[in-house]
């Protein structure tokens, strides 16, 4: 039985189904993305999504959907589903659908009368390319498949409409045929590996509607162009395999071999954890030689420098993949000192500059020692660490200065400095400024890291700060209540519960002791944590917004004042265990239970970036998240330690 399988009962409830998406993706950034029942929901969805360079740095959708229709004694019956104005779906093909499963590749399975369809879904890793394999399993008489491909030639942040710029022309090639709409893109190659007969039919499909675009308060509808149609017959137990990319196929009759080469190398998505590995080597991305990134996430997501740190040692050291972590790492060393020496943004790594980046990359190098040992670790990354912590003790950088008390201070009042970075009107939302709690735990944390990596041997201003930190961080961040303030600017003190302490509490080397460290988790456990991670604010504080949907404006001002964010829990369950042990793995147990269920809604798969505060959590922002993903692959690798399998 599949572990992703999903019956007609919700296949033809669109209510259900239109909520589930499908993600396939490649390491050069293009795509597959659409819902389980193939109607594109979202401006961002695709048969074909990919980077035209030339153009901009976003991805485009060439090939927006591909409608199948089954042809048996002249009648037709349109396998293809798209919604326009009032709620009208056509043509409504769901209704054919009888089962849907996603164990190695997207399998669909329709029943038009005594005809059994199989349609089966992967997308190259190495190429900008989607392969679909249709299997005639069931038929009783002459069949004929007939396909309407509609294309878009458009960013996936704009959408198309009628207009006469298009070119409709077409160019014959082997068994199918090429397009291309506009100048600047490249040529889009639609091919099967058999002969197919295409008709010239061109036509503007009007008003097709993206409800997700609708909901997030932006324009939603768009024309879409069909060139014609492809017609071939099929029979019993044979398939056809369709090709959709921006190269020509030239050995057409192997596409079902490459087909089934590419279906081997997949990881069958037939556990919690293999979905989680699966979706998370779909953040890889690799444009172009040896260098290789991790993405943010999708669908609008790129290379964020600390999403990156945050997310390497959950998705690569505990999954057991060394050599990816130290690959990302390879390409990342040279953007983080291109920055220090020169103050050098790097062009694909965005957001190098901010604050906590170094922070956050030394704490992922000490994952790396956890796993890899002390000895392999300073080998390999003790100059680097030794060469930030010089950085940051010697006042380089722009925006994180440490004063006499040993305390690091940032000026986040006009701009954004932390991860919570949401802006309204040009100004943050949450102006997190001074004395950041989470900067000055991961400060304290990278100087004894240091003093760890050199054996002792650090100088003595790296031991006077350290001190310093011993006295300054509890008696700045402790308040009265036992947790911690969220950030201390001179006599302003952010008394908002919110779970950025958590950090403080899950670092390796900390200036907490265990009753403080057990108070402020307390407070944790009772105003923050959800079944999906933790709450950004306590329900009880001022301007608690649980909601993370609406226009633009009023996801700004909820995205970090209640929204659940799923990364945070990694940490929390590694302050959890290291205080309770292993009587609070049967807890850690049951929040991952709470976790898996997601990877059956909202992206299948794979875990979102965050959820509602409140009941039922639902599943909101980016579809997939890497550092939502890589925090539920770091718990269950610290739930392997204590026996948990």
């Amino acid at each position: 039985m599949s572990y992703l399988k999903f019956d007609k009962t919700l296949l033809i409830n669109l209510e259900e189904s239109l909520s589930r998406e499908v993600l396939r993706t490649n390491r050069k950034g293009a795509y597959h993305c659409t819902t389980i029942v193939d109607c594109n929901t979202r401006k961002y969805h695709g048969v074909l999504v990919m980077p035209v360079p030339q153009l901009d740095d976003n991805p485009h959708v060439l090939l927006s959907s591909l409608d199948e229709t089954v042809v048996q004694h002249g009648a037709e019956f349109n396998l293809g589903l798209h919604k326009y104005e009032g709620g009208t779906f056509s043509p409504n093909g769901h209704k054919y659908i009888r089962e849907y499963t996603m164990e190695t590749v997207p399998r669909t399975v329709y029943r038009v009368g005594g005809v059994v369809l199989a349609k089966e879904k992967i997308f190259s890793h190495t190429d900008n390319q989607i392969l679909i394999k249709y299997t005639l399993l069931e038929a009783h008489s002459e069949t004929t498949l007939r396909f309407r491909p509609f294309l878009a030639f458009r960013s996936v942040t704009e959408l198309t409409h009628v207009n006469g710029s298009a070119n409709q022309s077409y160019q014959d090639i082997p068994n199918g045929i090429k397009a291309c709409m506009y100048p600047g893109y490249p040529e889009l190659h639609m091919q099967f590996d058999k002969p197919p007969k295409f008709i010239y039919e061109p036509y503007w499909y009007h008003g097709i509607e993206y409800p997700k675009e609708q909901e997030r308060g932006y324009p939603y509808k768009e024309d879409l162009f069909v060139p014609g149609y492809f017609e071939l017959p099929i029979r019993k137990g044979e398939s056809v395999v369709f090709c959709a990319g921006d190269t020509l196929q030239g050995h057409l009759s192997g596409l079902p071999d490459f087909f089934d080469r590419e279906v081997e190398e997949r990881t069958p998505r037939s556990s919690f954890y293999n979905c989680l590995k699966n979706s998370m080597k779909q953040m890889l991305y690799n444009p172009r030689g040896e260098a290789l990134y991790q993405l943010a996430g999708y669908p609008w997501f790129k290379v964020r420098a600390r999403d990156m740190f945050t997310a390497m040692p959950g998705a690569w050291l505990c999954t057991g993949e060394k050599g990816i972590y130290e690959r990302l790492m390879d390409t990342a060393i040279p953007a983080v000192q291109a920055f220090m020496r020169y103050g050098k943004l790097d062009a694909i790594i965005r957001e190098m500059d901010e604050p906590d980046v170094l922070l956050w990359m030394v704490w992922c190098i000490q994952q790396y020692r956890v796993k890899a040992g002390l000895e392999e670790a300073g080998k390999r990354y003790g100059a680097l660490v030794g060469e930030v912590i010089e950085y940051l003790v010697a006042q380089k950088h722009p925006n994180l200065k440490w004063t006499d008390n040993g305390l690091v201070y940032s000026d986040g009042r006009r701009k954004p400095v932390t991860w919570m970075n949401s802006v309204v009107d040009g100004k943050p939302v949450i102006p997190r400024s001074g004395y950041i709690v989470e900067f000055n735990a991961l400060w304290y944390n990278a100087l004894c890291f240091y003093r760890e990596l050199k054996e002792g041997a650090v100088p003595e201003t790296v031991n006077q700060i350290i001190g310093a930190l011993d006295q300054s961080f509890p008696a700045t961040f402790v308040n009265k209540c036992n947790y911690l303030f969220d950030y201390v600017d001179g006599p302003n003190r952010d008394w908002s519960v919110r779970p950025n302490m958590v950090i403080a509490l899950a670092c390796i080397y900390s200036p907490l002791t265990r009753a403080q460290k057990r108070a402020a988790l307390d407070i944790v456990t009772r105003e923050l944590l959800t079944p999906k991670g933790l709450r950004s604010l306590s329900p009880k504080s001022e301007g608690y917004r649980p909601n993370c949907s609406g226009p633009q404006y009023e996801r700004d001002l909820a995205y970090h004042q209640g929204a659940v964010w799923p990364w945070l829990i990694a940490l929390y369950i590694v302050a959890y265990l290291s205080l309770f042990g292993e009587s609070g793995v049967s807890f850690a147990e049951r929040m991952m239970i709470s976790l898996e269920e997601e990877v059956s809604l909202h992206c299948i798969g794979t875990v979102s970036e965050i959820y509602d505060g409140n009941p039922p959590f639902a599943g909101r922002g980016a579809f997939s998240f890497s550092m939502s993903i890589a925090a539920a692959l770091y718990v269950i690798d610290r739930l392997k330690s204590y026996g948990v399998e």
